[in-house]
Parts: C-alpha cells; sequence; structure tokens
C-alpha cells in the first residue's frame, strides 16, 4: 500500500481539480459532535474501501501515468516484462557479453514450437535471417525467442510479457518516451543503453550485459516485443505495426 500511496500522492499533480471549498467549520462540527452510529461508521468503512478500490483501477488502467509514476518514485519503469533504470549514476558494461542462459540457434518453425507464445514476425522485414532461443525450462520450453536481420544489427526479441520480468535496462537518465504502436502503448529508448539478462530468479546478469541501440518495446496479446537497431522511432514503429 505504501507504494500505491506515493503514486497516488503523485497522480494528483497530474489531475486538473478545482479549488476546494472552505469546510474547516463543518469539519470542526462534525468532530465535536457524538460519534456515528455503528451503521453508519460501516457505511463509511465501505465508502472509503470503494474509494481506494476505485483509485487503485485508475492507477492500473493508465499503463503510462503508472509507469511514469513509478519512474519518479523509484527511478524505476517496468513495462511489458521490462525493468528500465533511470538512474544517471551509470557506467557503460565493459567485456565481451555473455549470451543468455542456455542460447541455441533454431529455425523459425523450430523456435515457434519451442516456446509456449506465438511468435509473429514483422511483413515488411520477411523471414529473420537468423533465430535464437535462450533460457529453457525444465520441459524444454524457451522463454526469450530472438529473430536477426540485416546480418543481425536489426534484432526483435519475443517473449511472455505478462511473467517475471526478461531485461533490465539502464537509460541513464530520462531518455525512455512514451509512443503507440497501433493503439498499444510502447516505449522508446532513442539512445544507445546498457541491457542485462535477468533470470528467472530476478537477479540482473551483469556478465550478459551489453550496449543496446535504441529500441522500441511493445506488447501485442500479451506477448513482449523488443525491436533493437539503428532506426528513428518512426521508422520503428513503422515496422512494428506490420507484424503478421
Amino acid at each position: 500500500m505504501d507504494n500505491l500511496e506515493r503514486e497516488l500522492r503523485d497522480l494528483s499533480g497530474w489531475l486538473a481539480t478545482p479549488e476546494p471549498p472552505d469546510v474547516t467549520a463543518r469539519v470542526r462540527a462534525r468532530l465535536t459532535a457524538a460519534p456515528p452510529s455503528r451503521r453508519v461508521a460501516r457505511r463509511r468503512r465501505w465508502r472509503y474501501a470503494l474509494v481506494g478500490v476505485l483509485a487503485a483501477l485508475l492507477v492500473a488502467t493508465l499503463p503510462s501515468g503508472r509507469a511514469a509514476l513509478a519512474d519518479a518514485v523509484a527511478g524505476l519503469l517496468r513495462f511489458a516484462g521490462i525493468t528500465i533504470s533511470t538512474s544517471p549514476e551509470l557506467a557503460p558494461p565493459t567485456g565481451v557479453p555473455s549470451p543468455p542462459p542456455g542460447q541455441r540457434a533454431a529455425t523459425l518453425d523450430e523456435a515457434r514450437r519451442l516456446v509456449r507464445f506465438p511468435i509473429r514476425t514483422p511483413s515488411v522485414l520477411g523471414p529473420p535471417e537468423q533465430a535464437l532461443l535462450a533460457d529453457p525450462d525444465a520441459a524444454g520450453r524457451y522463454r526469450v525467442a530472438s529473430l536477426l536481420y540485416r546480418a543481425g544489427t536489426l534484432r526483435l526479441d519475443t517473449f511472455d510479457g505478462r511473467l517475471d520480468p526478461v531485461f533490465f535496462k539502464q537509460t541513464g537518465g530520462s531518455d525512455a518516451e512514451w509512443t503507440q504502436v497501433g493503439t498499444a502503448e510502447a516505449i522508446w529508448l532513442g539512445s544507445p543503453h546498457p541491457v542485462s539478462y535477468l533470470d528467472r530468479d530476478g537477479v540482473v546478469r551483469q556478465s550478459s550485459a551489453r550496449l543496446a541501440a535504441a529500441t522500441l518495446i511493445w506488447t501485442d496479446s500479451g506477448v513482449t516485443y523488443r525491436l533493437e537497431g539503428e532506426l528513428t522511432m518512426a521508422e520503428a514503429v513503422a515496422i512494428a505495426t506490420t507484424l503478421s
């Protein structure tokens, strides 16, 4: 509840409300009056509970607003299975990054058989030049499928965004920009930024950290797509809207 309270307080700054009337005298009179009956007290408790539920639903149904509030409070954006840190005190990764756990090459048909979510491809790009699978579970089902284009300089990562976070991004500042892919909320990171893999226990694998190019993040039917490459936001959105 502490996080929700902080978010709701911050949300108040986003809402245009009329100047409230001076109700000091009315409140003082109520406080000095006799205590309310049990029925009135019970009705008030239900009313407060209903207000709390409605406020929580308001925040939950505004994904960009909720994420922006989380960013203001904790320096983190959590969106579609990706955690983005906006802390300015960040250093770029060094060394050669290791691949995500259990990564291996696969054909597109094989990748579609070995994940628990549908893999769609942007029709404007055509079939991928290479497909990679990563992080299998005990049943041999993989957590992430990556599709590579343009000799690997353009990358489309796909995974189930309803599960635990999969990637940890560090922007080094408030570089995240909200946009849309069709009617879906999306985040655009236009600057190079470190990205690491988050394992199934929620631990950041620093050994996998690498410097990512500009990235567009969005969801479609519960699946998260992360398009990375030397693209403008308009180019990335245009590609994203051709998923088929």
